[in-house]
């Protein structure tokens, strides 16, 4: 299965995740702004008109300022997302899930040419899915993602579960994929459930008809719920 999940540990031990984004609603969102901007251009060159050269100057001005630095000073001062992205709920951040930076977003988006390669972003489409992240040239040479940050479900309430101490001691990974396990079952099936128990049946020691039930347990026991 793919799994969109990135994940990065930050100092003190704390562990940020989201979720990347593909090709799909990134064109969307690259559509909106594609639209928005060639909106402002007609405006923009329409009023232009009776100025002669100099209009004719000024717009190409405007289109140069337009076609580089929209996405930068969107990205830059509105939450890493322009007006495509946030109608589409995504947002363009730094490998380590910061905020992203002037630098970075200018980087990113000045190599927008090469994705372009040969026709139609051709060269960035078979870059994006070569990766695991989805990552365009730009966002390689930048060090940046694109993820989604619309409003996700509530972890599971954990307050009903008794706890119970592992039966040995495990790694950090471990530990955060039992507690991740427990918050999102509610969201997967019986079988789906079962089949991922079934993976950890060698720690936990479970018999097969409670082994999801004595992972929820431990995951409750690394949450503190005592």
């Amino acid at each position: 299965m793919l799994d969109t999940s990135y994940r990065v540990e930050i100092p003190g031990g704390i562990e940020l995740e989201a979720q990347v984004v593909g090709p799909v609603p990134r064109f969307l969102a690259f559509s909106i702004d594609f639209m928005i901007r060639s909106v402002m251009l007609l405006v923009v060159g329409i009023a232009s008109i009776p100025f002669g050269e100099l209009g004719a100057g000024f717009w190409f001005i405007f289109w140069f300022f337009i076609e580089w630095f929209y996405p930068v000073i969107f990205e830059v001062f509105w939450r890493g997302q322009t007006p495509g992205k946030k109608t589409l709920g995504l947002s363009v951040v730094q490998d380590d899930l910061t905020p992203v930076t002037f630098g970075t977003s200018l980087v990113r988006n000045l190599l927008r040419t090469a994705d372009f390669l040969p026709f139609f972003y051709l060269f960035g489409l078979i870059t994006m899915v070569s990766n695991a992240r989805f990552q365009r040239l730009g966002d390689l040479a930048a060090g940046t993602l694109v993820i989604s940050i619309r409003e996700t479900a509530k972890p599971a309430e954990v307050t009903e579960v008794s706890a119970l101490a592992p039966p040995t001691s495990l790694l950090r990974t471990e530990q955060t994929a039992l507690v991740d396990f427990l918050h999102r079952s509610q969201h997967l099936s019986k079988p789906r459930q079962e089949e991922l128990a079934s993976i950890l049946d060698e720690v936990t020691h479970s018999a097969s008809d409670n082994r999801v039930e004595k992972l929820h347990r431990i995951g409750a026991w690394f949450l503190g719920v005592r």
